[in-house]
């Protein structure tokens, strides 16, 4: 255990609290993963937390959770508590409690109950590792109360399965089949980090067969045929088509827009490399089954690779121009095409003779 997670857990314990490591950082070593996000949980209240640990006074208390981030990890510590009805997908009130064993109820599923103590032992109290032996995920109580609760646990189960290749219990795929329409309540930004995170997986393409399988489309409100594997999400993102109300940003969205269009062309030519460069046609490549040694000898053997390597500036074409700023974008297109073309060399001297004719 790393020494600043062990000395919080060890200042909580001398102060006479309980303290232990709880949920996907306990799974995660179970399974020999390195995690960098750990959740903490204690009896000790967080007004506690902040003075024991002597955090800085402006430390937040976020409903009932202290959060901490250090160079490598993102901790949150939770006062055991008991949640009321869930109202919207939120609890209406929680209350704190002393029970760990009552706190552990309101987590989602299984292999998310897992602690582990400041001496390093793993305390089970729901079947967690026999489910993580099995490879199995299963809601720790009631499945139709969880999952109707929040239905992004019906991704969270999805993610996990695909992932860790886990099998679903049959009680949640029974309740996604049953009540699938439910995922539309789910705001596009958690559908979006869920997805990131299938898609990051070397288990990408079984996680999309999966949605399909399910029937999951439409409600997730995506859609595809034949996904072609790629190491690159924005590469996985560009053969999918998403409504537009999916948050990826300007970037994300300029570079899928372009994979696109070069997959829509079907090759990888001197134009798209010069248009696009190196990074997408690499991408487009992959998924157009095209190697990427031959790429990037194309794109090396380029004359040029943007129009600032071309060897006239814009002052020397307006005054051949006759002192025209009208049309340049043409006349550089037209520098531009005829030098890939390999008809016209990029020297100066010829550039002019070539626009002066």
């Amino acid at each position: 255990m790393d020494k600043k997670i062990l000395n919080i857990l060890k200042k909580l314990e001398k102060y006479g609290y309980k303290a232990y490591i709880v949920g996907g950082f306990v799974r995660d070593y179970i399974l020999g993963i390195e995690s960098n996000d750990i959740d903490i949980c204690t009896n000790a209240l967080p007004k506690d937390v902040i003075n024991i640990l002597k955090l800085d006074k402006t430390t937040k208390d976020n409903y009932g959770s202290v959060n901490i981030r250090t160079k490598k990890y993102n901790i949150d510590i939770t006062t055991f508590r008991k949640e009321s009805e869930y109202i919207n997908h939120r609890p209406k009130s929680i209350s704190y409690i002393k029970d760990i064993k009552e706190d552990l109820k309101r987590r989602d599923f299984t292999i998310n109950t897992l602690l582990m103590n400041s001496n390093e032992e793993i305390l089970d109290y729901y079947n967690a590792l026999e489910d993580i032996n099995n490879k199995k995920i299963k809601c720790i109580i009631n499945t139709h109360d969880k999952l109707s609760e929040d239905p992004l646990r019906i991704l969270r189960a999805l993610r996990l399965s695909i992932i860790y290749d886990f099998k679903i219990d049959d009680e949640i795929l029974d309740f996604i089949k049953n009540n699938k329409s439910i995922i539309k309540e789910i705001s596009y930004f958690r559908r979006k980090e869920e997805l990131d995170k299938i898609l990051i997986s070397k288990n990408r393409i079984k996680g999309l067969n999966l949605l399909k399988k399910l029937n999951l489309l439409k409600v997730l409100e995506i859609n595809f045929n034949n996904v072609k594997d790629t190491n690159d999400i924005i590469g996985i993102y560009s053969q999918i088509n998403f409504c537009e109300k999916y948050p990826f940003t300007k970037n994300e969205q300029d570079l899928i827009k372009k994979i696109k269009e070069v997959i829509k062309q079907g090759s990888i030519t001197i134009e798209t490399l010069y248009k696009y460069g190196l990074y997408i046609n690499l991408v487009a490549g992959n998924i157009l089954d095209i190697d990427n040694i031959t790429i990037n000898k194309m794109y090396n053997a380029l004359p040029i690779k943007s129009r600032k390597d071309i060897k006239i500036n814009t002052q020397s074409i307006v005054k051949l121009n006759n002192n025209c700023y009208n049309n340049i974008n043409e006349i550089y297109e037209l520098i531009e095409d005829n030098i890939l073309k390999g008809i016209l060399n990029n020297k100066n001297k010829d550039i002019i003779k070539f626009l002066r004719k």
